[in-house]
């Protein structure tokens, strides 16, 4: 008996922005390579029809830790490289700095992408309390209370300036993962904030981003808090209870980390999903970090599958208006990016992720609707969006054998692309409402709805 997949387009739910992904620590890595080799890995994020499309990049402001050597970084690349260098007055920049990164900003504006996020993991290394851009105690803050408006000017004044290049800067996130211990152990960059903390940073933030008319088309975002399960219903109260943050905020960001089977990853999300809308009902919410949490390098469909998994049921549980990958670019041995490089030869390999992740990015754009979709199969996920008058259903299937599938309240014409351990996104005809799904792949169908003749 084929399992089926049941969908109802009168059941509308979120809005979809889109799809992105992160440049730190990468993209001053590439942006350095020959204007050839790093083009080709631009168009293989960004282009529309032969890469990712993707519409959402986020740029990591630095704290300096680059230019001034200090703190602890095994990984050199994790380092970064602030406007201003440290013993330069405070309000003089040279926003010439960091320009192999902003070039992959650039780049994903001039192949469409219409939303920059900018994003702070520790302030600058002169407003904290340890010098650098790491703290001495674990979950103590960092950043000098002193400094707080000092900092809130130099990032907008940074945001500004970037905002008048006629760059898509749609959000600012002060601050990132505030509930980390963030000592220099972790090898990062890095800031804990109290839930308080947050709360006074975000506010000093509002009041002064209502100063500027420059920054009027620019919403904070936050708290990315680094675990749905700990401590996020405090972080996610200490921005939305006040009425001068929430007038410059457009919905609640998280990340995505959550380890465990499947039933644990949606009973997660399913109370955080309900908290919101009996607290905050019709809230936004953006993934806006997640990766697979796993050493090595990860090539095949188990990551992937793990990957799309996610993406489903962020899109479908927490109604999730975007999803962003943590990392675009990975240069170390970790299931983290949607391209690999090695270094320093310059190579780029692909993992199944990429091809997985274009089975969304590439056909749910920005204004597509998710619609209802229902299926009791366990070896399923699924979910389906409307777009003028096509239906777009992503299905995973994480069962060893092939799975035949029956669709109903969607016309079975159209097409499927398919990634599996033998193909990327290759494309095959539907003209059926039965068909089948291939073993351990993420499918989508791009379905034509017929048109309904008009009344004589």
């Amino acid at each position: 008996m084929p399992s089926e997949i049941i969908i109802t387009p009168e059941k509308t739910f979120q809005t979809i922005e889109g799809f992105g992904a992160s440049g730190a620590w990468t993209a001053q890595e590439v942006g350095a390579w020959p204007e050839k080799e790093r083009e080709a890995v631009a168009k293989l994020l960004f282009d529309k029809t032969e890469g990712l499309g993707l519409n959402i990049w986020r740029y990591n402001i630095g704290s300096g830790s680059k230019q001034s050597g200090k703190g602890n970084f095994p990984n050199p690349r994790r380092a970064t490289v602030a406007f201003t260098a440290p013993n330069e007055p405070l309000g003089t920049f040279d926003f010439s700095r960091d320009a192999e990164a902003m070039w992959f900003v650039r780049r994903a504006a001039a192949y469409g992408a219409d939303e920059i996020v900018f994003f702070v993991n520790s302030p600058l290394e002169r407003f904290t309390i340890t010098g650098t851009a790491q703290g001495k105690i674990p979950f103590h803050k960092n950043l000098k209370r002193s400094c707080e408006k000092a900092f809130v000017r130099y990032l907008l004044d940074v945001t500004e300036h970037f905002v008048s290049e006629g760059l898509p800067i749609r959000f600012l996130s002060p601050v990132n993962e505030p509930f980390g211990p963030w000592i220099a152990k972790t090898g990062q960059e890095g800031c804990h904030y109290s839930p308080a903390g947050v709360r006074r940073l975000f506010r000093l933030c509002a009041q002064e981003m209502d100063k500027r008319p420059g920054l009027d088309n620019v919403k904070l975002s936050g708290a990315e808090n680094n675990d749905l399960r700990l401590m996020n219903k405090s972080y996610t109260r200490a921005v939305l209870c006040d009425r001068t943050i929430r007038a410059r905020m457009d919905g609640i960001d998280v990340h995505g980390y959550v380890f465990g089977p499947l039933a644990k990853l949606k009973g997660v999300r399913e109370r955080f999903r309900k908290y919101l809308d009996k607290r905050f009902p019709n809230e936004k919410v953006r993934m806006s970090e997640w990766t697979h949490m796993v050493g090595g390098r990860g090539y095949g469909m188990d990551s992937a599958l793990e990957q799309a998994r996610t993406m489903c049921a962020d899109l479908s549980i927490l109604n999730a208006v975007s999803w962003q990958c943590w990392i675009a670019v990975s240069e170390v041995q970790f299931h983290d990016g949607l391209i690999y490089i090695d270094l320093p030869e310059r190579k780029v390999s692909l993992p199944k992720r990429y091809a997985a992740f274009g089975n969304f990015s590439r056909f749910v754009r920005r204004g597509a609707v998710r619609i209802g979709c229902q299926y009791s199969d366990a070896d399923l996920n699924a979910v389906a969006f409307v777009e003028d008058s096509q239906t777009v259903l992503v299905i995973v299937n994480t069962s060893q054998t092939d799975k035949p599938i029956r669709l109903s309240g969607a016309d079975g014409n159209g097409k499927m692309f398919i990634t599996d351990e033998r193909h990327n996104l290759a494309v095959m005809e539907i003209t059926s409402q039965d068909f089948t799904l291939p073993a351990l792949s993420v499918c989508t169908l791009q379905l034509i709805q017929p048109t309904t003749p008009p009344l004589s």
